[in-house]
């Protein structure tokens, strides 16, 4: 494995983990709480992963920056997608684990508080976070 492979492999980190937040939503849904629980649990785990990861790669590259290859108004698209998706990562960098410390302090009245605002934040930020990488690295590369 390279350093360039690691983008592909943060984005598959970030697939698994939007299957695992749709499952884990379906499944609280349907009262299955403690199967809820253990594909929560994996969605956190692969979500750290993939935290780590993107870490390791942005220390490689020396925090170079990707280029969009796009023009006109799909440059527009992808900056705006860029800027929420970003802001919204930060933010669930606080809300997941804030979410996930209310289920394991059995607070389930404040974890499913939370939880309404953390979930589609935490799907936005996976779901996006895998249309970055297409963008980047498979729809609209840059001459590099």
């Amino acid at each position: 494995m390279t350093v360039s492979d690691i983008p592909a492999l943060n984005a598959s980190l970030n697939a698994l983990a939007t299957v695992l937040i749709s499952i884990g939503f379906v499944l609280i849904k349907t009262g299955r709480k403690e199967a809820h629980r253990k594909v929560m649990t994996a969605a956190m785990v692969v979500s750290a992963i993939f935290l780590v990861g993107y870490v390791t790669h942005k220390i490689l590259i020396r925090g170079v920056h990707t280029p969009f290859g796009g023009e006109g108004f799909i440059r527009g698209v992808y900056y705006t997608m860029l800027i929420s998706h970003i802001i919204l990562a930060i933010s669930v960098a606080y809300l997941v684990p804030r979410t996930f410390l209310f289920a394991i302090k059995g607070d389930f009245v404040r974890h499913q508080a939370w939880a309404r605002i953390t979930f589609p934040i935490w799907y936005y930020v996976s779901v996006t976070g895998v249309l970055v990488y297409f963008f980047l690295y498979q729809w609209w590369t840059a001459a590099r």
